[in-house]
């Protein structure tokens, strides 16, 4: 493979995410989200960027930035600082390179990308390419959780783009993603009333038993064939092995393809929550339909024909895919925006010990982003 791009700031570049992968930024760890969104908002401003920090008391602060010399900017990047792990993390296993691979808490899933994004900036900026003028970043701080509190920011950001970029990472094999399917999160709470199984069991009203009925009800629901699938994936109950249950839970996960699949499979799991198996139970629903589906749409198509043909410019063969997973290129893609998940550099086996991201990745995804970005702005 030939590389036509610089290696300038290769050193510079690992410097950076060294220091993000030892900062702990769990979604729930607000201090440690913080510290990193203070990071990087100071490193942007330095290159002339303006930044908004938008406050949460609860989970950390986002940041929205766009160059001071930009004015309508119309291309959106998206890129989390949260991850998965606790607070303590980093000091139990820091960053470190073996074999050509990087490992640490978040080293792919995203601080790579958060690196890589920053001297896509500096080198746009630095080859006075005009790109950098046409973009704004939001660095949200709870994608892991839901984007429960960002996801207004992106969504208002949204507006008026022409394309978002997601800096998820590329998949293990360097595909980008150009579908997502959509999620929904349900809790279903179900109370009985409890009675000694032996000496009075007809006065008990079985909530495991209304529950079990339920579990039946919910996956039968799944359609794999239309990539549809419904999961009761935890549940709990009763108090002894003698006692009539007088409660139970289930939390269920959902999986949906296309928008009209989420509306439908919304209102027949509500459905199924009305209708009583056990008379006497009082059943609880909550939740819902909460990361809308990216749709592959002929407008994606022509991003990812413009992100493979700049793949081919610089020797790199870039396929898409579609993946199960969720992350806020949902919310761009459910607004209209054509969007384009996965162009952060390679690795894998993220939210696990093993976390890994390709070394030698940084910088060619970084030289194709830098390209893309070029393409996109001149149009």
């Amino acid at each position: 493979m030939m590389q036509v791009y610089e290696e300038k700031h290769f050193n510079d570049m690992l410097e950076m995410l060294e220091q993000l992968v030892n900062m702990d930024s769990g979604s729930n760890d607000k201090d440690g989200v913080d510290r990193v969104g203070t990071f990087l908002r100071e490193a942007y401003e330095q290159i002339g960027f303006v930044s908004e920090v938008h406050e949460n008391d609860t989970y950390g602060n986002s940041i929205s930035l766009r160059h001071q010399d930009a004015a309508n900017p119309d291309i959106l990047i998206l890129a989390h600082m949260d991850t998965v792990f606790p607070s303590g993390t980093a000091k139990e296993r820091p960053f470190t390179v073996r074999d050509g691979r990087a490992y640490g808490p978040g080293v792919i899933d995203m601080k790579g990308s958060q690196a890589m994004l920053f001297y896509t900036m500096k080198t746009l900026m630095e080859q006075q390419n005009a790109a950098y003028k046409h973009v704004e970043i939001v660095l949200n701080s709870d994608e892991e959780v839901g984007t429960v509190s960002s996801r207004a920011l992106i969504e208002e950001k949204t507006k008026g783009k022409k394309a978002a970029l997601v800096m998820e990472p590329a998949r293990e094999n360097g595909s980008i993603v150009s579908s997502r399917r959509g999620s929904g999160r349900y809790d279903l709470d179900i109370k009985g009333r409890s009675a000694h199984s032996g000496m009075n069991p007809e006065r008990g009203i079985n909530a495991i038993e209304e529950l079990a009925h339920k579990i039946i009800d919910l996956q039968g629901l799944s359609d794999p064939e239309n990539n549809l699938h419904v999961n009761v994936g935890m549940i709990e109950g009763g108090t002894s092995v003698n006692t009539i249950a007088p409660s139970a839970k289930a939390s269920i996960d959902v999986r949906i393809s296309t928008a009209s699949q989420g509306e439908t499979i919304d209102k027949e799991i509500q459905a199924i929550a009305r209708k009583h198996a056990v008379d006497g139970t009082e059943i609880t629903l909550t939740g819902g339909i909460n990361r809308p589906p990216m749709e592959w749409s002929d407008e994606v198509q022509r991003l990812v024909d413009i992100i493979q043909a700049e793949a081919g410019k610089i020797g790199l063969n870039v396929q898409d895919t579609a993946t199960g997973g969720g992350s806020d290129a949902s919310f761009t893609a459910a607004m209209g925006v054509p969007t384009v998940d996965g162009l952060g550099p390679v690795g894998g086996k993220q939210h696990t010990s093993e976390e890994y991201l390709v070394v030698d990745s940084l910088m060619e995804r970084m030289a194709l982003f830098t390209n893309v970005l070029e393409q996109l702005s001149k149009e």
